[in-house]
């Protein structure tokens, strides 16, 4: 079976070529979809590009005592409330056989599902209806019982958490499902899906079990201009991979208010993602809000179905980053601010990042910008091309000597100008 495996700060296959997560929030799918639907969404997320699906087998939206799409619970009930040491598997297609479904349709389309065993009101239910229903005794058991079912597929990765924080008694629960499923499963990373404006090093940070870190920088204004930031705080804090699980969705209402007037678009969505990934990301995750709650009846809150925003314009955009990625020297690129001879504050700050024998700087309002060309000593002069975030594209401009500093002028400015400086050596 091929299988991820962590190399340094990012991700390969075990034969070495490396893998760029591009993951998609579909939380509540196996909940609200029913089989036809899932087909239709997943077909069109690997059409789009996208690497991994990130849902939840206990959902949010009361995922234990409102039944799916075939009338179906995921847990037996004792004493009148969900037990999650006997999940129901009675005959006449359980609850349990559907999550198999939407797995096995994954893999055909060479999608990985990024399983969370529950969402975090079932363990902390700080905000949400739950119910509460786990402990460190019936985590480990529910932790060993998921993961024997899943353990053979190769599209599996694990995601504990679940948007909740938690305290030393959450840590136990935790740690218990975590042990229940190692012991079960060696072979699928593990990772932790944190409470907003967080991230999985302030909870787990010395959790030996967590092989890959993630923040969700979130849907407000407190983290998301300043994501890169939270990916620097993530690699100071571990030599561990990182990437956000969960940056701006599109079509969400800034900061969670709907009177505000102002949905995130696919400009802001692509601020996070270049932004991140140019500080050493291993990866990165889309998100729109009609598609992780699978809404069928829209409203002002969430004012699309799920089927109308599958091809919103981020969704056709973010394959782009993955692309840029994968297109030269994969495991060599990191973070090098030291390039920037200018930069800008708030939205309109810069990343840059060095790799062998290139170099990528993100300009997210097309301003012009200085550079230290100086950086490149291998050099004998410099290929520069404009990356266009919105179709892919790239077009070179300019050759350069790899002396002293240069001013750089994107071909637009503005609010959704946003461009991506490749400079390339030519030795």
């Amino acid at each position: 079976m091929r299988k991820l495996q962590v190399r340094g700060r990012y991700l390969s296959w075990d034969d070495g070529a490396p893998f760029f997560y591009l993951g998609d929030t579909a939380w509540e799918i196996f909940h609200r979809l029913d089989r036809g639907e899932m087909d239709r969404y997943f077909a069109e997320r690997a059409r789009q590009g996208f690497t991994a699906v990130q849902a939840v087998a206990l959902a949010e939206f009361e995922g234990v005592t409102v039944p799916n799409a075939y009338g179906r619970l995921p847990l037996l009930f004792t004493d009148g409330r969900p037990d999650p040491t006997k999940p129901d598997l009675a005959p006449g297609y359980s609850y349990w056989e559907h999550v198999d479904y939407a797995v096995e349709a994954a893999a055909q389309r060479g999608l990985f599902i990024t399983l969370l065993p529950t969402w975090g009101d079932k363990f902390n239910c700080f905000f949400g209806k739950g119910p509460e229903i786990f402990d460190p005794e019936n985590a480990y058991v529910y932790g060993k019982w998921i993961a024997a079912r899943y353990r053979e597929k190769w599209n599996i990765i694990w995601m504990l958490g679940g948007d909740r924080p938690l305290e030393p008694k959450h840590r136990a629960v935790m740690d218990a499902m975590a042990r229940g499923i190692r012991e079960m499963d060696e072979s699928h990373l593990i990772t932790f899906h944190p409470p907003g404006g967080r991230d999985s090093t302030d909870f787990l940070g010395d959790a030996p079990y967590i092989d890959f870190h993630t923040s969700q920088t979130g849907h407000d204004v407190a983290q998301c201009y300043r994501s890169d930031e939270i990916m620097a705080k993530m690699a100071a804090s571990s030599d561990k991979p990182y990437m956000d699980s969960e940056p701006r969705y599109e079509d969400h209402p800034a900061c969670f208010n709907d009177r505000i007037g102002y949905f995130w678009r696919a400009e802001d969505v692509r601020q996070n993602a270049y932004w991140d990934v140019l500080s050493g990301a291993c990866g990165h995750t889309y998100g729109n809000h009609a598609i992780w709650s699978m809404t069928k009846q829209p409203n002002s809150y969430y004012p699309y179905t799920w089927e109308e925003a599958l091809t919103h314009p981020g969704a056709e955009q973010i394959h782009f980053v993955k692309q840029l990625r994968l297109s030269r020297d994969y495991f060599s690129l990191r973070p090098a601010p030291e390039l920037l001879a200018s930069q800008y504050p708030g939205m309109g700050h810069m990343a840059a990042a060095q790799g062998d024998g290139y170099a990528y700087v993100y300009s997210p309002l097309g301003a012009p910008f200085a550079l230290h060309l100086d950086r490149f000593p291998a050099a004998k002069h410099l290929r520069a091309l404009w990356f266009d975030p919105r179709d892919g594209q790239e077009r070179v401009f300019a050759v350069l000597p790899p002396v002293g500093q240069n001013l750089f002028v994107p071909p637009t400015q503005g609010k959704g100008c946003d461009y991506v400086l490749i400079l390339e050596e030519v030795r």
